[in-house]
């Protein structure tokens, strides 16, 4: 096939994800996110049918904006209780073969130094499976509790994701050359210390002195994943990410924000049908269009009218509680998520608050479709055709039932119109994704901190520095 269809599984850690309210539904099964079982018997589920990964959302933080309080966040479960995403990549790993694992984590909570090693171990436990879903952060009460006082500006942010990913390239591209690691017990060398260098990193927001503290991990850097949408997200992952997801309410949004983000991407001499856009979508599907629609219904009790607008108003910034129902979202500047914004109030469509509250209640910002595995396979073939994205990331309405629905009917039928893989490449998550090599490609920026003789002078000029402050 020449372009098949793409699916990623949306989910997080937590009870309830995108579609609030329905941790009630019977079916449901989210409440077991702390059993690594459940997590294991999904992961399964997915690469039953062929999905290129699991993408695990995360949050630092709660959702306080609503109503001015985290009240109906606790109250509703709205990603409140969450658990660390990372822990899950190894459980994982174990109950699979193929299936990737996408890891969510913020630049603006972590140091870069701690981090390398972290998704360096997940890289090695996955037999180089592990992506990475760069985000920036943007609730306030998370930075708040971690001692920062408040968010970075929105742009700000970016400035300080650049120079974090920098420092990952220098650790995990450039510290440890290929080779540095023998294990000789005849010679009694384990590793090369003249094939191991410190990186001499001293910037704006970091200082890193010194050395990696892990081998080369399978892909050295992990799959790289991207979700800005806004004007800096897009320069940021243009210029950075290998797969980028978008949350797009309508088909023409979508269609504009592909075609901008690959322009973006030539610009940078990257090749722009290299990196994959996946778009947010909730399938509600079954055998008829009659069971698909009467699921739809039933699901659709259980939203919860704050739940949503809790979420609305934590990823926009604006507290949509001090409106009326039938008051017309505007577009209003806030140091949240500019995208939600602009896609929102700015979009070709008003949305009333009632309209977005009910909306959102399922699968967050994405559409939802709903009908038999013929109808959903027309319209998803129709998406890829007008608006040139790669594929589609899914989110859930009920918990496992959703995927496994997807897995029995959707799958099969792309199957059947040769729209859709039958089985997995071999080789690290990159491999599988591109085709190619386990390692960042040489047209991406990472690349430039591979040359030796580079790192070796950073490093040279580091310890120079040093012995000049020592003096």
């Amino acid at each position: 096939m020449a372009r098949p269809i793409r699916f990623n599984a949306f989910d997080m850690n937590c009870v309830g994800h995108q579609s609030p309210g329905l941790w009630a539904h019977p079916r449901d099964k989210s409440w077991k996110y702390k059993d690594l079982d459940y997590w294991q018997d999904l992961a399964r589920t997915l690469e039953r049918g062929v999905f290129d990964g699991i993408f695990i959302a995360d949050v630092i933080g709660y959702y306080d904006v609503y109503k001015g309080s985290n009240y109906h966040a606790i109250h509703q479960a709205a990603q409140l209780p969450v658990n660390d995403p990372l822990q899950l990549a190894a459980p994982i790993a174990l109950a699979t073969e193929h299936l990737g694992i996408g890891i969510t984590a913020s630049t603006s909570f972590e140091h870069p130094y701690t981090f390398a090693r972290r998704i360096a171990t997940a890289d090695h436990h996955t037999k180089g499976r592990v992506g990475w879903n760069i985000v920036t952060s943007y609730l306030e009460s998370g930075a708040k509790n971690v001692g920062q006082g408040g968010l970075r500006r929105h742009d700000n942010r970016y400035e300080v994701a650049a120079e974090y990913v920098e420092v990952l390239y220098k650790l995990l591209e450039g510290s440890w050359e290929e080779g540095a690691v023998v294990r000789d017990g005849e010679k009694r060398i384990f590793t090369h210390p003249e094939k191991v260098h410190e990186i001499a990193h001293k910037g704006k927001f970091f200082e890193v002195p010194g050395y990696g503290l892990t081998e080369p991990s399978p892909q050295r850097t992990p799959v790289l994943y991207q979700a800005g949408a806004s004007g800096p997200g897009k320069a940021f992952a243009a210029a950075h990410a290998e797969c980028i997801f978008v949350a797009a309410p309508t088909k023409s949004v979508l269609k504009a924000y592909v075609a901008d983000i690959r322009q973006r991407i030539a610009a940078t001499g990257r090749d722009p049908k290299k990196v994959f856009i996946y778009t947010l979508i909730t399938i509600i599907t079954d055998e008829t269009e009659e069971k698909a629609q009467k699921k739809f219904e039933d699901y659709k009790s259980y939203v919860s009218y704050d739940g949503s607008l809790t979420f609305m108003s934590g990823w926009s910034g604006i507290d949509f509680g001090q409106y009326a129902p039938t008051d017309v979202v505007e577009r209003i500047e806030t140091n949240a998520i500019h995208s939600f914004v602009e896609h929102v109030a700015g979009g070709d469509k008003s949305w009333t608050i009632d309209e977005l509250a009910r909306f959102g209640g399922i699968g967050g910002m994405g559409p939802v479709f709903v009908g038999s595995p013929e109808r959903i396979a027309d319209i998803l073939q129709e998406w890829v055709a007008d608006t040139d994205v790669d594929g589609f990331n899914i989110a859930y309405a009920v918990t496992p039932d959703s995927f496994e629905d997807v897995v029995a009917h959707i799958v099969p039928e792309l199957q059947k119109r040769g729209a859709y893989p039958i089985a997995y490449r071999p080789g690290t998550l990159r491999e599988k994704l591109f085709g190619e090599g386990p390692y960042l490609p040489k047209t991406h920026p990472a690349d430039g901190y591979r040359d030796i003789e580079s790192v070796k002078r950073r490093e040279a000029e580091g310890v120079q520095a040093l012995r000049s402050v020592g003096a």
